[in-house]
């Protein structure tokens, strides 16, 4: 996907604070969609910004929660009690705003990944994904759903960008790990300086997971990890993977045959990283189709926490509430921009809002929005009194991405026009709840996994 620059550049634009990306882009400086972008000249973000947009920006410096979330978005009140920590994380994830709207659609459009927001989510502590990391804050479940959801709703990459490198790659460190990896990992990955993959799913294995035919094979002193992984954020261009493979290593009865995790540098000799071109859904984060051809790592990089895929599922279970919180994300951004256009659009010598089916559309979308923050908010509180179950997380993950492809699509509607265009945001966050749809388990697989806690049978093969 291209565009061309035709902005006026002399046109006035929105008044916004500065922000560390008001500086030209450099023209290393960001991945591209099959490469760096070379011959590109001064500021590129004018290609798609524009002041034609028909939806305002969110407000960067809100720091309560009627600001943060205003009634017409949380009719039950359900989040205007949320203070203290959980409140101070909640805004520090709003005041990304204003540095990363001006310029999200120009990134988006050409694929670009801002690799350094995540040093920029790092120095205000927002990676950690409600990890108890030494030297960093500890995000209660609420805290850290807020977070998932306030960054979705700025952008998808953005939270992806925290659901990779804090919710997967550190997660599984932390959780997993030996002492001598958190010591290694722990720190600079909370902070941002260094970025982590995790990669599992393989071209033949994406639901079935389970099945994965990369292997890990015990050789003298050290691993040789042979195979593919596919659709992995930050797998490409960064600094460390977490492989999940198969081990062969017939001197440990109790490991050989089953899966465990691999400390994995991405400069190693063997590795091999390609940046997936053509996605219509998240296209601020890269993700990769990896190769690995007899990868050599020293027998200390294997997780020592990680003895079968139950400790697998560990990690994945404890992302998949972020994504149902990342869908509510979505789901606001969407239907607020909806509200705002229905209140300030004049067709027919009146605002759209007065006609009586906008205002029944925008009751149905608030119906299931608030649905959608049941959810969260309920599953916040069985995560924090330790009783959350992962079933119950799937039911809120299909749940809430089927509930915001509707709003979503709704929004995109009642914004005629407009709302196929970048600058009115709507668009960007429908594409990219396809891919929310699908990741950390699909609709069918969650499904599955609420149909076999109901019914007490398996219907997975």
């Amino acid at each position: 996907m291209t565009s061309t620059n035709t902005t006026d550049q002399s046109a006035p634009q929105p008044d916004r604070r500065p922000s560390p990306w008001d500086a030209p882009a450099p023209t290393g400086g960001h991945d591209a969609l099959g490469g760096a972008v070379e011959g590109v000249e001064g500021d590129r973000s004018g290609s798609v910004v524009s002041d034609r947009a028909v939806v305002s920006a969110p407000d960067a410096a809100a720091a309560t929660p009627a600001a943060l979330l205003p009634a017409a978005a949380d009719h039950y009140a359900l989040f205007q009690d949320v203070a203290g920590e959980d409140l101070q994380a909640w805004a520090d994830a709003r005041s990304l705003a204003d540095e990363v709207l001006p310029r999200i659609n120009d990134w988006w459009d050409r694929g670009e990944y801002p690799i350094e927001l995540i040093a920029r989510l790092g120095e205000l502590d927002l990676l950690t994904d409600g990890l108890d990391v030494p030297g960093h804050r500890t995000l209660s479940p609420l805290a850290t759903g807020l977070v998932n959801m306030e960054l979705s709703r700025i952008d998808g990459s953005v939270g992806t960008m925290v659901g990779v490198q804090g919710g997967l790659a550190l997660r599984s460190i932390m959780l997993l790990g030996s002492e001598e990896q958190k010591q290694r990992w722990a720190e600079p990955l909370a902070r941002g300086t260094e970025h982590a993959a995790f990669a599992l799913t393989e071209p033949d294995h994406g639901s079935d997971s389970v099945s994965l035919e990369t292997v890990a094979r015990r050789d003298g002193d050290g691993w040789v990890l042979s195979g593919q992984k596919r659709w992995i954020g930050n797998g490409a261009g960064c600094h460390l993977t977490v492989v999940w493979a198969r081990v062969e290593d017939e001197s440990q009865p109790a490991l050989h045959g089953q899966v465990s995790g691999f400390l994995v540098d991405q400069s190693l000799p063997g590795y091999d990283a390609e940046v997936i071109r053509g996605k219509v859904a998240l296209r601020a984060i890269h993700q990769a189709h990896i190769t690995l051809d007899e990868v050599r790592i020293p027998l200390a990089q294997r997780l020592p926490g990680a003895r079968s895929f139950k400790d697998t599922s560990v990690v994945l279970f404890a992302t998949r509430a972020g994504v149902a919180w990342g869908a509510l994300g979505h789901a606001l951004a969407c239907y607020e921009a909806a509200l705002e256009h229905a209140q300030k659009r004049i067709q027919f010598g009146r605002p759209l809002a007065k006609a009586q089916h906008v205002q029944v559309r925008l009751a149905d979308m608030l119906q299931t929005l608030t649905s959608m923050q049941l959810h969260c908010r309920r599953l916040a509180e069985l995560e924090a009194a330790g009783t959350i179950r992962p079933e119950q997380a799937s039911l809120a993950k299909v749940h809430n991405t089927r509930a915001a492809r509707e709003i979503a699509s709704n929004a995109r509607d009642l914004l005629g026009g407009s709302g196929i265009l970048l600058e009115n945001r709507v668009v960007r966050h429908r594409s990219d709840i396809e891919a929310l749809h699908t990741y950390e388990g699909t609709d069918t697989m969650q499904s599955l996994i609420v149909g076999r806690s109901i019914t007490g049978v398996s219907a997975f093969a």
